[in-house]
């Protein structure tokens, strides 16, 4: 094929062709809501018209009676277990407008429909909270019987002395900042597909994680795991948000109660208002620092909004206040966090997950201090990012701990750094000395400003994570993970590190992932774990496949394996090349069907830390007539790492932008103070941007090898989301001279900062 590589060039840096691609693009490819079964019934669930009451009886007669009705279930005919500390399958009492009140299983999603409005349910309404510090009150009604606050103690984490870096500053600022929530709005709804055979469950559902799905169902339904199968087919979408719902159990009870397969789909307003959002945040930032441009002091303060659930709260709270940790070199840091339970939509996971907002805080005040210092915003980040050798300090972890990838204490290097490079190289391809203040027009209307900001997130450390490589007699390579492929191409990924190892083309490996019966104990696919976790785990599990492999051949070729290569295709002695056998040749010659290696790792280093850094630049044009702000220039330089697939990795920064774009300039998630009605549940009103909205995006990766990582990769699918927001705010800042302590960054708020 012309332009075709050699099969001996190396797959890594190379960009294969995505696993599936052709699958999805004709239409092929099931998703959860595709899938149908003989006798399926559909579900539809009651949702609570009030944001806090308890139910104190339902009436299911009228709905019982209904033609086509096999299954109404309430609070009341249940089992008792719960899906997570705070989470009942469903609860007698609801927490906001839209928690889940009953839900009804029918021949079809009409009568399904018809069958809740039918339902008649007594409430006792109880006063609601929106606001997290008034939940937080002293006197507030709890929402949750141990209080309002979402985790068992606030977080407080400290290096230093922060008194002490206070008053060696010469000066100090300080500001409050607002980020509201949002939603993923992915094109695809959550749906699940429920189904029991002889006391054994299956569920096919949408989810990032279904050997941990399977925990929390055996949980809730107080059956054994091994009763329990979960399949994850492909998912539209994953963004850290398909998961934390009720949405398995409820379709599983439902299935039950029937003995029909059922299937309960999410609609577009659901998703909005029962799906799970970004985390709304106030954060209040304190830096002190001294005239040279030294910084002696960061304190931030985040009180969060977690609405009516846990769900991801405990995680986002202490990610919030990493970059303020650990972005700036700086001896005396101190942050905390104050997660409450409000009658607001639930909060749970969202692409980076809680960095997006401590970033934007962090990062718009920081442009504060090197414009007050008559810095350049470029300059005083090289001078004051953190370095290769970490925060100053001393080590408190244990020497055979393995370093948390969002460390508090001193005295611990990074694996690796690039984020100096990523300022260099990002502001010359930006042309950062030269950046555009005007068009050369006379329309006085268009002011144009440039901003930056930096970025640092988990390297890709996670959870303990299995992975399995298999190769058939008939030699057939699989990689067996139970990740999910959550959009990012993780499958394409780790089928060129396990092609790589055995030296065989990417298109001889296939994958089978996301199904608890067949694959080994794994997490949830989240926190940018997925290439460094999983990743490590194949290529261990690659290599001892690698030496059955020479094994074999050894035996056949009558030579040492310590003489044996394996590369093209092929095994062959080194001192004699014309002695070889295919892989496919040498698998043929297993006494058994197959040979197999499962390896699980607990990933990370016990000697640096693992983390992604990264470098934004960005030129806008601000229409001060009408508000509006164009994105004239956009350029990313990440550090993740080798890049071991360009196009894949490409896409994760064009596509991590063009998301947090939308929570920059336009989007919010709007509940009525008065009802605790979220008022825009869709998307004409939820404003996401749309294709014609997204600017063009350079994108340069930094020349950087983690000595840690699998074949020197670390994490990229969630850093590019962090730091969007303050660069954009940054630069509307150079443009007008206003700056704006809150998102989304909206023409109406323009208009009214410019002519109030």
């Amino acid at each position: 094929m012309p332009g075709a590589l050699e099969m001996s060039e190396s797959l890594i840096g190379r960009s294969v062709n995505r696993h599936h691609f052709p699958e999805k693009l004709t239409g092929d490819a099931k998703y959860s809501a595709d899938l149908i079964m003989p006798g399926m019934l559909h579900a539809a669930i009651l949702r609570s018209p009030h944001p806090h009451a308890n139910i104190l009886s339902i009436d299911t007669s009228k709905a019982e009676k209904l033609a086509g009705v096999k299954a109404v279930i309430t609070p009341f005919n249940i089992p008792s277990g719960r899906l997570a500390v705070d989470l009942f399958i469903l609860d007698t009492r609801v927490r906001f407008v839209g928690d889940e009140v009953a839900a009804v299983a029918a021949v079809d999603p009409d009568i399904a429909r018809k069958a809740i409005d039918l339902l008649d349910v007594r409430y006792e309404i109880l006063p609601f909270i929106l606001d997290p510090d008034e939940a937080l009150s002293k006197d507030a009604i709890k929402i949750h019987e141990n209080g309002n606050l979402a985790i068992p103690e606030p977080i407080n984490l400290e290096r230093g002395d922060i008194e002490k870096g206070l008053i060696e500053a010469d000066e100090i600022f300080e500001d409050s900042y607002y980020i509201p929530a949002h939603s993923a709005a992915a094109l695809e709804p959550r749906a699940a597909l429920a189904y029991w055979d002889n006391g054994h469950l299956t569920i096919w559902k949408s989810t990032r994680g279904v050997h941990v799905e399977r925990i929390s169902l055996s949980n809730a339904l107080k059956i054994p795991t091994e009763n329990i199968r979960i399949v994850g087919p492909f998912l539209g979408g994953g963004f850290g948000n398909k998961d934390e719902t009720r949405l398995g159990a409820i379709s599983a009870v439902l299935a039950q109660k029937a003995d029909r397969p059922v299937r309960l789909e999410y609609s577009r307003e659901e998703e909005f208002v029962a799906g799970r959002t970004r985390h709304a945040s106030y954060i209040d930032l304190k830096i002190g620092f001294k005239l040279d441009g030294t910084i002696t002091a960061i304190h931030g303060v985040a009180t969060l909004n977690s609405g009516a659930y846990q769900a991801s709260t405990p995680q986002m709270s202490r990610r919030t206040g990493q970059c303020m940790l650990y972005l700036y070199s700086c001896p005396n840091v101190k942050y905390e966090s104050y997660p409450a339970y409000t009658n607001c939509p639930t909060a749970g996971s969202y692409r980076a997950l809680g960095a997006p907002q401590g970033h934007f805080a962090l990062e718009t005040l920081m442009d504060r201090v090197a414009e007050y210092l008559g810095i350049d915003p470029v300059e005083f980040r090289k001078k004051n990012h953190v370095k290769i050798e970490g925060q100053p300090g001393r080590r408190t972890s244990p020497d055979d701990q393995i370093i948390d990838s969002q460390p508090v204490e001193g005295g611990v290097p990074f694996s690796s750094n690039e984020l100096g490079q990523c300022l260099v190289k990002g502001a010359e391809a930006f042309d950062w000395v030269n950046r555009r203040k005007s068009n050369g027009s006379n329309d006085e209307s268009k002011k144009y400003g440039s901003g930056v900001a930096i970025m640092i997130y988990r390297g890709g450390p996670g959870y303990p994570t299995g992975a399995e490589v298999r190769v058939n007699k008939s030699g057939e390579i699989t990689v067996i993970c139970g990740l999910m492929d959550v959009g990012e191409g993780m499958t394409t990924v780790l089928s060129q590190m396990c092609a790589e190892v055995l030296g065989v083309e990417y298109a001889d490996v296939s994958t089978l992932f996301g199904d608890t019966e067949s694959t080994p104990d794994a997490p949830i696919t989240s926190g940018s774990t997925a290439t460094f976790s999983a990743g490590t785990a194949v290529i261990r599990a690659s290599t001892i496949i690698k030496d059955s492999l020479l094994a074999l051949a050894g035996t056949a070729l009558e030579s040492e394996i310590s003489d044996l290569v394996l590369e093209n295709g092929y095994i062959s002695v080194k001192t004699d090349p014309d002695r070889r056998m295919t892989v496919k040749e040498v698998a043929s010659l297993m006494t058994n069907d197959y040979i197999s290696s499962i390896s699980t790792v607990d990933p990370g280093s016990t000697e640096y830390i693992v983390n992604s850094f990264g470098a934004h630049f960005v030129n806008v044009e601000v229409d001060t007539y009408t508000g509006n702000v164009n994105i004239l220039k956009y350029v990313a330089a990440h550090d993740s790492g080798v890049i071991i697939n360009p196009q894949l990795s490409l896409n994760q920064v064009e596509g991590g932008i063009s998301q947090m774009l939308g929570l920059a300039l336009s989007e919010e998630l709007v509940t009525d103070r008065n009802t605790g009605v979220t008022l825009n549940g869709s998307y004409l009103e939820h404003k996401c941007p749309t294709i014609l909205d997204y600017p063009e995006i350079q994108v340069i990766f930094a020349d950087s090898v983690d000595p840690v990582g699998p074949m020197g990769a670390k994490a990229l699918g969630e850093v590019p989301s962090v730091g969007v927001g303050a660069a954009v705010a940054n630069a509307v800042y150079d443009a007008i001279g206003i700056r704006f302590n809150s998102l989304p960054i909206s023409p109406d708020k323009i208009i009214r900062a410019l002519y109030t």
